[in-house]
């Protein structure tokens, strides 16, 4: 590789030799690289002849008729022609050309520009490949742009599919309306002791990342909890509590969190199709008051395990998952009683209503019973208009992300209660056309209720991928769509799952600086109990 640095002539004449030698050697290499550029340059105009055949158009990532909000990032994509020299790909009039590797990377100004005018339409595909015997034409597919925008911005994990300890992970934010992306923070990009911990969960409060949180665990352990500009570490635990805070939900509107907390415990599988199992020997729900730094109990019970709690948009209801343990497993258990009952461990989603002025909470209602169809629900997030619970269902247990046979699954608020989920009269919508064999787990809502983004395992089963769907108003999903990279093969090259992904109208303020000064030199200060009561 040249370095492209000053060259500095010596006065010495031997050293004024070899520089002027060094020059002319730069300048053959530069002019030998314009020349070979020259000759493999991509093609910039739409062939004027061609044949059009009916081969099957092979692309990656699969963009044929997606339905794609109008402010993402181009659709960049890989087309595969063992025949082809050349490609080209226009969209109205975006025009983009390729050599033999097929990348196509669109302009994003014109890309941006195009989609901008084309809101509730269907814009045609051509693509189009330079064979030995001239040009010829795939059949053309569809790109439908919704009315509906997407939030900008998307934050996740990026963590090794492995089970070492605490390996170089961080959270990350990309604007979804280009390919940047930021670190929010990260333990390891180069390894040392004192970064060495993990970093989990972290949520937003009604998708404005001004107020946001995310654990810490092992070293320098603690939940990190930010307003603005500011953030500081608390550590919520108490003898009257089960531990500390796990999965977490702000209040919409108040300085409220909702979290459950697990006793959690990992089991490998010798002779499985799957791979892992994650297991709560206990857990309750609790919530904290990020004004006054207090936590209580809203449920702490002995033979339910409650967990992923969730707030309705208004705030007035707490949903939450909770499984009964099985009368086979004993009063007292071991985590090694649950483990080898692991999959009889069924849980359905709840629903308690909530007095923001008094602080209390009535009594729990089933909302999906998806034990009585011998299956298990996971993670509900109930839609911003508060029309549709979006969950994940799968065969047992309530760590989703390993099992195959977790698929995304919705139902209607007018169906919550009414109704208990039989195999016989199932109320669930069709989602088919959002899931895969493989397993489909996180999930999230875009604020206007138009978008949902969720985790897949659907392109090689071992990485986590994120994929992006629009809903309609009337309730019916469009076919996912694979987020976007300025090189289209990144997704086939990462060696990291991405993980939680989750929304929000605005960028994360707070610096990373911030945030390591937070984490690796502040002490965590003590939530105080308070009691809860409960008004059942």
């Amino acid at each position: 590789m040249i370095e492209n640095r000053p060259i500095s002539l010596s006065t010495h004449r031997g050293h004024t030799r070899d520089g002027l030698l060094f020059v002319i050697y730069q300048l053959v290499i530069i002019i030998t690289i314009s020349v070979l550029t020259a000759c493999t340059s991509k093609p910039t105009s739409v062939p004027t002849s061609f044949i059009d055949v009916q081969d099957s158009l092979c692309i990656y990532p699969d963009y044929r008729d997606v339905t794609v909000p109008a402010n993402i990032a181009p659709l960049n994509f890989i087309v595969t022609d063992a025949e082809a020299t050349e490609f080209v790909a226009n969209i109205g009039e975006l025009v983009c050309g390729a050599t033999s590797d097929g990348k196509m990377g669109f302009d994003a100004a014109v890309w941006h520009r195009v989609l901008s005018g084309a809101k509730g339409q269907s814009l045609a595909v051509n693509v189009y490949a330079h064979r030995k015997a001239g040009w010829v034409r795939y059949p053309s597919f569809n790109i439908s742009v919704a009315q509906e925008d997407i939030d900008p911005y998307l934050s996740y994990r990026l963590i090794e599919p492995g089970y070492e300890l605490y390996r170089q992970l961080g959270l990350y934010q990309r604007d979804l309306t280009s390919f940047d992306e930021q670190v929010i923070y990260e333990n390891n990009r180069v390894f040392e002791d004192d970064h060495n911990h993990c970093i989990n969960c972290h949520t937003y409060q009604n998708y404005d990342s001004q107020r946001t949180l995310f654990h810490v665990r092992a070293a320098h352990g603690g939940t990190v909890v930010t307003n603005g500009s500011e953030a500081h570490k608390i550590a919520i635990k108490h003898d009257s509590i089960l531990g500390a805070g796990v999965y977490p939900s702000w209040h919409p509107t108040l300085p409220l969190v909702a979290f459950s907390s697990n006793k959690t415990g990992q089991v490998f599988h010798m002779l499985h199709a799957e791979k892992i199992e994650v297991l709560d020997e206990a857990s309750d729900l609790i919530l904290y008051d990020a004004e006054t730094n207090a936590v209580g109990n809203i449920l702490r019970t002995d033979r339910m395990l409650e967990t992923f709690p969730c707030w309705s948009p208004d705030g007035t209801r707490l949903y939450y998952c909770a499984a009964e343990m099985p009368t086979s497993i004993p009063e007292d258990h071991t985590a090694m009683d649950i483990a080898m009952r692991y999959d009889s461990l069924l849980y359905n989603i709840y629903s308690m209503p909530f007095d923001a002025a008094t602080r209390q909470f009535g009594k729990p209602r089933i909302e999906v019973d998806a034990a009585s169809m011998g299956r298990s629900a996971s993670v509900p997030r109930i839609s911003p208009d508060g029309r549709y619970l979006l969950f994940t269902l799968g065969d047992y247990g309530q760590f989703h992300i390993w099992h195959k046979s977790a698929d995304l699954a919705i139902v209607r608020s007018d169906d919550f209660a009414a109704s208990e989920l039989q195999s016989s009269n199932c109320n669930l919508l069709d989602c088919e056309i959002l899931n895969s064999p493989a397993p489909e787990s996180y999930h999230t809502w875009s604020s206007n209720g138009r978008w949902i983004v969720f985790a897949s395992r659907r392109d090689d089963g071992d990485f986590t991928r994120i994929y992006i769907a629009y809903f309609d108003a009337d309730g019916h999903a469009r076919k996912p769509f694979l987020l976007p990279q300025r090189d289209p093969e990144y997704n086939t090259l990462l060696l990291k799952s991405y993980n939680v992904p989750e929304l929000s109208r605005n960028a994360v303020c707070i610096s990373q600086s911030q945030l390591e000064h937070v984490v690796l030199h502040t002490e965590a200060e003590t939530a105080q109990y308070s009691p809860i009561s409960n008004v059942y």
